[in-house]
């Protein structure tokens, strides 16, 4: 690995040839400020020209976030032309700005805020941009709004649309001033491919893209008398909820979560947890039948709906591999209103399903119009971490000092393989246990199987199974690997008897409605805290050890696979194109 030395701002440090000023910078403790660049993902347009630098030999200002490093090379990174420069850039951004700081989603959170505040900007001496109140938003979509008033054209939601999930929705249109992203033609977005997963929003540094918001029509629901809501949160929210109230990610919360959202006025407090490991029952007996009377193989996880819609619009032919297991979060909607409501003595038509999801897309899935096999929509209203934290806060809740409290019954109780759902590779580990133990009637030696957790694009592992032999198993997550995983089963080279796809890099952890910032070392910290819960906190381990799964199916299903559970827990999934509004053919 060849070398070079540099001096930046009199220091002299030494990197890796081919690294930028940006990053050598970065890794010295040097701090230069940046809107468009997003190394994580190598998204470094120089568009913004935020980080511009002073370079000796130089006849003009540089890009550090493009400009690689070289022998001998000078950098000063706090001259006052470039103090100036700098903030000159700032001023025209926010010049060309709508002014609704105090009021935008993303205030106390936004980049261009801090880096205004970087760059020491107190006045904005140009005429600000007089925006129309209508037409520049797009609000079509049910899972994401689009609000072009507020693009700085950084482009890294093009990049993480282009180049991690490889759906292509989002792109430079039209050009010099008028120049805007959009989906293709100009349309709404939702008469466009997208997924709705949101990672566009975790890459937005502004509020030019955010989550449909729910919370209003929940207060409503929750201040009506006649109506009893109900709510189940999935696993990552226990693990990122805590960062939206300044503590450290990848610290659990559960306890506080399940107490702030009693006082919020729910009436039960459940857990898509239940349900998730009612899923590894019905998916792992599912598996255990195709392979057992040749069914098509190789199963794939049908757990995350932007998912399961990319494999609508690009791989339809291959819909046949899907699990028909709906998600936990439908799974548990339609339990509410029958199961739930059954033992419970409350009217379904008076219930109401609320869900707290790391994922923009589930709000998308709880509209589709299978999903209400129980005669009611199965989820009711879907809400993202975010939105839960802004409620806790708009009620004034002191949710650092709330006492830990637990779930209610009877759809509160989890096991460890239902909370690593929220990271890469726990469906299949999760579902792995469970199999293992169906076939053989013992435990895997090691319920740990490490081989299919961490941030790898692609991950394979190899289980022996009884008498079913070597299960060989592989786990993808972010849209582009899984692509990867689909053109090998397409091809006939996908030697795979079960898959696991979950849309987001890092799976649920970092969901489109995670907490902001969401980088690798936050997936790598909440899904630790998510295997701390699995092996260190749950008394069970393994889903079909769960008490409260054995209730459900001796009172109410009955049978894995069997007629109730198929009417409830099953769906079919369709060839899709693009996305019309109601009303519309």
């Amino acid at each position: 690995m060849s070398t070079v030395k540099l001096t930046i701002d009199n220091r002299k440090i030494e990197v890796e040839a081919g690294t930028t000023i940006l990053e050598a910078a970065k890794k010295n403790g040097i701090k230069i400020p940046t809107l468009c660049a997003w190394t994580e993902i190598g998204h470094t347009p120089g568009a913004c020209r935020v980080c511009m630098t002073e370079v000796e030999g130089q006849k003009s200002l540089i890009a550090a976030c493009v400009f690689p490093v070289s022998e001998g090379m000078v950098v000063h990174t706090n001259t006052e032309k470039v103090r100036q420069a700098r903030k000159m850039v700032v001023e025209l951004l926010l010049a060309n700005h709508p002014q609704e700081c105090n009021f935008c989603v993303r205030n106390g959170n936004c980049e261009l805020q801090k880096v205004a505040e970087f760059v020491g900007l107190r006045e904005v001496r140009f005429d600000y941009t007089q925006f129309p109140k209508e037409g520049m938003i797009d609000r079509s979509s049910p899972s994401i709004v689009r609000d072009n008033r507020k693009c700085i054209e950084c482009h890294r939601c093009v990049a993480v649309c282009e180049n991690i999930q490889t759906v292509n929705v989002l792109t430079p249109a039209h050009r010099g001033s008028d120049v805007k992203v959009v989906p293709a033609f100009d349309l709404p977005l939702i008469e466009s491919n997208c997924v709705a997963c949101g990672q566009c929003i975790l890459a937005c540094p502004v509020g030019a893209l955010y989550e449909k918001d729910d919370v209003d029509a929940v207060w409503k629901v929750l201040q009506d008398p006649q109506k009893h809501v109900v709510v189940q949160e999935a696993p990552a929210i226990r693990a990122a909820l805590g960062e939206e109230f300044g503590l450290p990610a990848g610290t659990l919360v559960t306890g506080k979560m399940i107490a702030a959202l009693r006082r919020l006025g729910f009436a039960k407090v459940f857990d898509t947890n239940f349900t998730a490991d009612l899923t590894i029952i019905e998916e792992g007996n599912e598996l255990l039948k195709r392979v057992k009377e040749g069914g098509k193989l190789p199963m794939i996880t049908s757990c995350s709906p932007g998912w399961i819609k990319f494999c609508e619009h690009f791989y339809p032919e291959l819909l046949g591999h899907l699990s028909t297991c709906k998600s936990p979060q439908q799974m548990f909607g339609a339990l509410a209103k029958t199961y739930y409501a059954e033992t419970a003595g409350i009217d379904p038509q008076d219930i109401v399903s609320i869900s707290i999801m790391p994922c923009t897309a589930k709000k998308f899935e709880a509209q589709r119009p299978e999903m209400a096999s129980s005669g009611f929509r199965d989820v009711d209203y879907v809400l993202t971490t975010r939105e839960l934290a802004r409620m806790i806060k708009e009620a004034g809740i002191d949710f650092l000092n709330l006492p830990d409290e637990e779930y209610d019954a009877p759809m509160g109780e989890y096991t460890g393989a239902a909370t690593i759902f929220g990271a890469t590779g726990g469906v299949m580990e999760a579902a792995l246990r469970t199999v293992y133990a169906v076939v053989t009637g013992e435990n895997l030696p090691s319920l740990d199987i490490t081989p299919v957790r961490g941030l790898e694009g692609v991950k394979e592992a190899t289980v022996k199974v009884g008498a079913l032999g070597d299960v060989k198993v592989a786990v993808a997550h972010g849209l582009g690997n899984a692509r990867k995983i689909m053109d090998k089963i397409r091809d006939g080279s996908a030697d795979y008897a079960f898959i696991e796809i979950m849309c987001c890099p890092g799976g649920c952890i970092a969901g489109g409605g995670e907490p902001i910032p969401t980088n690798n070392e936050m997936r790598a910290l909440r899904s630790a805290a998510l295997y701390r819960d699995d092996g260190k906190v749950q008394k069970f381990r393994q889903s079909h050890e769960n008490p409260s799964i054995t209730k459900i199916y001796d009172k109410f299903l009955k049978e894995p696979l069997g007629h109730k559970s198929h009417q409830l827990l099953h769906t079919k999934y369709k060839k899709r194109g693009t996305e019309l509004p109601q009303g519309k053919d």
